[in-house]
C-alpha cells in the first residue's frame, strides 16, 4: 500500500503565493512551493527576517545576523537540484525552508546564552551537531531564539532579556523554556523551530500557543555543541503549525542507519478524571474531543488510572536540580533569584539521595512500559490551563504544569503535541516508536482538514 504522505499527498497543497500570510506556512506547501520553483530560499528568507521579533517585548530571537542568514539561502540555492526524493527536486527534505534553532545549540560565530546574560559572551568555533545537520540539509536558520533561563522554567519569562510573550497576544506568554521557537512559528519568522524538552520545554509552549509539536525519545540526536539542563531528561524536538508535517520533521532525530519500524496503532488510552481535577474544562473538552478523532481513525479507546503519577514530580524535579548543579557549578550567583534557589538546592542532594530517587524512577517508568504495552498510545492534556498570562504571579504555574509532563520525561518517551480548540493534548508512545507515532499524528491532521 502507497504511503498517503508521499508526493500524492502533495499535490493537493495550495499553491503558494507572495502576499500568503504566516498562518498559511507550513513544511510541506512551503517545500512543494521551492521545489516547483514559485518560490526561492532567499525570497522566504527575505520575508521570515521582515517578520521576526514580531512580538510585543521585540525578543523572539537572542541573536539574529540578517546578511548571515541571507548568506545562508544563497548557498542553499546554489545547491543543485537532482531528481527523485519526496519533493522530486532530489534535494534535502529540509531544504531552502527557515527553520529557528533555541539558543542553547552552538552556531559557529554566534553566542550560546543559554538564556542568561553571563553565558553571552564569547563565540562558538564550531557548529554544533543539531546545527550543522540543519545546514547540511539547505535548511536556512534564521536565528537562535530567546529561552527560559538556563531552559530552567515553564513559562517563558526571562529577567535578562524579557518575557517572551506571544505575537499578536501581548497579554500571554508563550511557556517555556521553548518560548521563542514557539514564537519564531506564530511570527512566521521561521516555519518550524528547534527546541528543547526536559519536563515539558517543547509541549507547554506548543499546547499554550495552538501549535503542534514533537519530543523525541531520549536519546535521539547527538548533543554535541548542545547546552544540557538535566542529562537523565533532555530531548530534541520541534514546534511547528501542521500535525501532518511530523514525520518530516521527525526524520532530522532518526540515528543514522537505524531501521525504520513500520508500526501502526491500534488502541489508545484516555487519562481518568480524578487526574483531571485541575483541568480548566475547556480543556477537558478538548481532551474528549481528541479522544473522538482518535476513534474515527479506527483506534479502539479506553481509559487509563494516573493515581501512581502523582509522584512524579517529587522523583523528577531533584533529580533534574541535581544534574544542572552539576553542570552550573560555581556560578549560581549569575542567574536569576529563582534559578539559582533551585540550583542551590539541587548541590546539597547527596547521592545516596539521589540513588534512591533512580531507583523510583525505575519502578515509574516500568509501570508506564506496562501501560503503554497494553493500550499502545496514551492521550492526556500537555497542560492544565490554555493560557498563562503576562505579569501574572506563575511560582505555582511551574509544579502545576510538570504534573501532567514530567511523568513522559521520566520514561524517556517520544510525544506529539496535539493542538486543540482550547490547550493542546499529549499523545505518548513508546520509547522509540516515534516513526508510528508521528504518523499517527499526521493522519489526524489529514483528518482534520477533511472534515
Amino acid at each position: 500500500m502507497r504511503s498517503l504522505y508521499g508526493w500524492e499527498r502533495l499535490r493537493g497543497l495550495p499553491p503558494y503565493n507572495h502576499s500568503m500570510s504566516s498562518s498559511g506556512w507550513t513544511f510541506r506547501s512551503l517545500r512543494a512551493a521551492l521545489a516547483e520553483g514559485a518560490v526561492r530560499p532567499g525570497e522566504l528568507a527575505e520575508q521570515a527576517l521582515g517578520r521576526s521579533n514580531g512580538n510585543a517585548s521585540r525578543n523572539t530571537y537572542l541573536w539574529q545576523d540578517a546578511a548571515w542568514t541571507m548568506g545562508e539561502a544563497a548557498r542553499a540555492e546554489a545547491m543543485p537540484r537532482g531528481e527523485g526524493g519526496l519533493f522530486g527536486d532530489g534535494r534535502a527534505t529540509l531544504w531552502g525552508l527557515p527553520i529557528s534553532v533555541k539558543d542553547c545549540f552552538d552556531l559557529a560565530g554566534a553566542p550560546t546564552s543559554c538564556g542568561v546574560r553571563f553565558y553571552q559572551d564569547g563565540k562558538a568555533v564550531r557548529d554544533s551537531w543539531l546545527v550543522e545537520k540543519l545546514r547540511a540539509a539547505g535548511a536556512v536558520i534564521t536565528g537562535k531564539t530567546h529561552l527560559h533561563p538556563l531552559a530552567y522554567g515553564i513559562t517563558g519569562e526571562n529577567p535578562d532579556f524579557g518575557d517572551c510573550v506571544q505575537p499578536g497576544n501581548a497579554g500571554a506568554l508563550t511557556g517555556g523554556s521553548s518560548s521563542g521557537a514557539a514564537a519564531s512559528v506564530l511570527e512566521g519568522s521561521a516555519v518550524a523551530g528547534i527546541g528543547t524538552d526536559t519536563g515539558g520545554s517543547v509541549r507547554a509552549p506548543a499546547a499554550l500557543c495552538g501549535l503542534a509539536g514533537y519530543r523525541a525519545t531520549m536519546g535521539r540526536g547527538n548533543w554535541r555543541g548542545g547546552c544540557h539542563l538535566a542529562e537523565s531528561f533532555d530531548t530534541m524536538g520541534w514546534l511547528f503549525r501542521d500535525l501532518e508535517d511530523a514525520p518530516l520533521l521527525a526524520e532530522v532525530f532518526i540515528p543514522e542507519g537505524a531501521r525504520r519500524r513500520r508500526k501502526t496503532f491500534a488502541r489508545f488510552a484516555i487519562v481518568d478524571r480524578p487526574f483531571l481535577h485541575d483541568c480548566e474544562p475547556g480543556i477537558v473538552d478538548s481532551l474528549e474531543a481528541t479522544a473522538e478523532e482518535l476513534r474515527a481513525l479506527g483506534l479502539r479507546g479506553e481509559t487509563f488510572d494516573a493515581s501512581s503519577w502523582e509522584e512524579a514530580f517529587a522523583i523528577y524535579a531533584p533529580i533534574q536540580a541535581w544534574e544542572a548543579a552539576r553542570i552550573h557549578a560555581g556560578r549560581f550567583a549569575h542567574f536569576p533569584a529563582a534559578i539559582r534557589e533551585r540550583l542551590e538546592g539541587g548541590a546539597q542532594i547527596t547521592e545516596s539521595a539521589i540513588a534512591a530517587l533512580r531507583l523510583q524512577q525505575a519502578e515509574f517508568v516500568a509501570r508506564i512500559d506496562s501501560m503503554l504495552a497494553e493500550h499502545e498510545l496514551l492521550l492526556l492534556p500537555a497542560a492544565p490551563v490554555a493560557r498563562l498570562a503576562a505579569g501574572a504571579d506563575h511560582r505555582e504555574t511551574r509544579p502545576r504544569i510538570l504534573r501532567y509532563t514530567t511523568p513522559f520525561s521520566l520514561a524517556g518517551i517520544p510525544v506529539v503535541t496535539i493542538p486543540c480548540s482550547a490547550g493542546g493534548m499529549q499523545m505518548a508512545a513508546a520509547r522509540g516508536a516515534d516513526e508510528a507515532l508521528v504518523e499517527i499524528a499526521a493522519r489526524l491532521g489529514a483528518q482534520r482538514k477533511a472534515a
